[in-house]
């Protein structure tokens, strides 16, 4: 069975960051699954791109350390209350990424 970011995570929650702006936390269980999540070749700019369809250039990734905890912002599709927003709290966004097979190799 493959291990995905859920299974090394306390929390991986996703919330609005002000109408135009979705946050992402990754909230690693100890320092070994916040290797995993802080490893730039695995997460980041290009996959958030991939896995939410945004501009890469647009996304912010923050990485603590000292918390083991990974942050990933970008820009909302659609301003928050908006007619297409599907999701005004964003409390689904983070779905995706939580469901993201680690690599064999990190498990």
């Amino acid at each position: 069975m493959t291990a995905t970011l859920q299974d090394l995570a306390i929390e991986v929650r996703s919330k609005n960051a002000g109408p135009f702006w979705v946050t992402m936390e990754l909230f690693m269980r100890d320092e070994a699954g916040y290797a995993v999540v802080a490893d730039e070749a695995f997460i980041n700019e290009r996959l958030i791109e991939q896995l939410y369809d945004v501009p890469a250039a647009d996304v912010r990734i923050f990485r603590i350390p000292s918390l083991n905890v990974v942050k990933i912002s970008y820009p909302r599709p659609v301003p928050q209350g908006g007619l297409r927003d599907r999701d005004i709290h964003a409390g689904q966004h983070h779905v995706p990424l939580a469901v993201l097979a680690v690599p064999e190799n990190n498990c």
